[in-house]
């Protein structure tokens, strides 16, 4: 597979550097403002209720949003999706730099609820440009150059927010960063991807599989270019009927078990992460400032372990599966580790490992994701699995509340719990898993 994208590599290289630095610059920016966010709405005067009430909204947002978005970049294309999410972003971070009322920002929140998917459109656009055998190599390392921009735009927006009106100029700064993206963006040899793409879809052919059935993709994909170059100026509800079409067929596919396998793990290890800080205080007497510098130690590791992926997929053989079933279940033992720990070095022992486990993890299952629904659909795909992770964002604080009223240990517990359930259902499904595994290696 991917001979279409061999037959330019130029054009996929400037692609794919494009986009890596598309993912630093985002999470760079947006990193630079959220930790300061709380402290500003409150300096407006603004509750903590009230302001917990914005924030939840736009996590409601996010969650509805980021099916219809990446469908929609099915619909008319990545190039115009992702141009109008990037510069939607962008205009919500310029309101918020003007946000001098709590209602004014909770106006700002609204653009960016609805339209901040550019990671998942750009997932999608690398899913189209690469090979099925690259793609866990290549999302790994998209992955890896996002979490470089988290780990710096904390500390340069700490830095601004000392400054007089650093809110402010943080937020700007932010705006002016998503439209140096925009230019980026807009600057790609789309001409080549269009061609290459086409010849990497028709190279496919009928051995990708659909999330329903196993149709002639290369009519499929054909039709799907030509509505792509001519849709996005369409009437909006022919848009929004393709969209719902899309939609519906996800709906009901034979996909529910992959995503509820995101689920259960991307809860897990949000109760990992839920009272970190404070259990780590409570069961060991450590300071805050440690478990900062822990943390920024797993997320160091984690960026270590997206540039591994490619040397690890090799010896897999590029099963995705049996590389997401182990790494889950690396992924359980661990967090057993830290909920039964004894001293902080057994805590330090399976953050290291965990940082590896978790970033491996995330890439397989979205590569899983694409492999059993079919690349033709990848922005709806990215899409729903974005949705899901969302309500896991929003039930694990929950859980992790009520788990904290038995013991400090007990959203790690819970989140073992989770996680063999997930690892379960993954060997339930061992047969249809392994059934797109051994179509895919043909492939290659």
């Amino acid at each position: 597979g991917g001979r279409g994208a061999a037959e330019s590599p130029a054009a996929s290289a400037r692609f794919v550097r494009c986009l890596y630095a598309v993912g630093f610059l985002d999470l760079f920016g947006v990193s630079m403002v959220v930790p300061l966010m709380s402290l500003h709405i409150k300096s407006l005067g603004a509750s903590h209720t009230v302001a917990g009430v914005i924030g939840s909204l736009y996590g409601v947002m996010q969650l509805f949003s980021s099916t219809f978005v990446g469908c929609w970049s099915d619909i008319v294309g990545r190039r115009y999706s992702l141009l109008a999410c990037i510069l939607l972003s962008a205009l919500g971070y310029f309101l918020l730099g003007n946000s001098t009322t709590v209602f004014l920002f909770a106006i700002s929140r609204v653009p960016v609820g609805i339209f901040k998917h550019t990671l998942s459109i750009s997932k999608a656009l690398l899913s189209d440009l690469v090979s099925e055998r690259d793609r866990p190599l290549v999302m790994g390392r998209f992955n890896a150059a996002s979490s470089v921009g988290f780990i710096l735009g904390p500390v340069v927006g700490g830095y601004l927010a000392e400054c007089e009106g650093g809110f402010y100029q943080t937020s700007f700064i932010c705006a002016s960063i998503f439209l140096l993206n925009g230019g980026l963006v807009w600057m790609l040899p789309w001409s080549e991807e269009n061609t290459s793409n086409r010849d990497h879809y028709q190279d496919k052919g009928t051995n990708s599989f659909s999330a329903k059935s196993n149709h002639d993709l290369h009519l499929k994909s054909a039709t799907s270019r030509a509505v792509t170059n001519s849709s996005f100026f369409q009437s909006p509800w022919i848009q929004v009927a393709a969209v719902l079409k899309k939609i519906k067929g996800i709906a009901c596919s034979n996909l529910w078990d992959v995503f509820l396998v995101r689920f259960l793990m991307s809860v897990a290890i949000l109760l990992y992460y839920s009272n970190f800080t404070l259990a780590l205080e409570e069961r060991f007497g450590v300071k805050p400032l440690f478990a900062g510098y822990l943390m920024s130690y797993s997320s160091a590791l984690g960026v270590l372990a997206g540039c591994l992926l490619g040397p690890i997929t090799g010896l897999y053989r590029h099963n995705t599966y049996r590389l997401l079933l182990h790494s889950s279940t690396f992924t359980c033992v661990l967090i057993l580790l830290y909920a039964s720990a004894l001293s902080i070095w057994m805590v330090i022992l399976s953050s290291t490992f965990l940082a590896f486990s978790t970033t491996i993890g995330r890439t397989c299952i979205i590569d899983l994701e694409l492999t059993v629904g079919g690349n033709e659909a990848s922005g709806t795909l990215l899409g729903v699995g974005q949705s899901v992770t969302s309500v896991g964002r929003i039930i694990a604080p929950l859980l992790s509340g009520i788990a904290q009223e038995f013991s400090p240990c007990g959203p790690p517990s819970l989140a073992v719990g989770l996680a063999l359930i997930a690892i379960v259902i993954m060997h339930a499904n061992k047969q249809k898993y392994h059934s797109h595994g051994s179509v895919k290696l043909k492939n290659q």
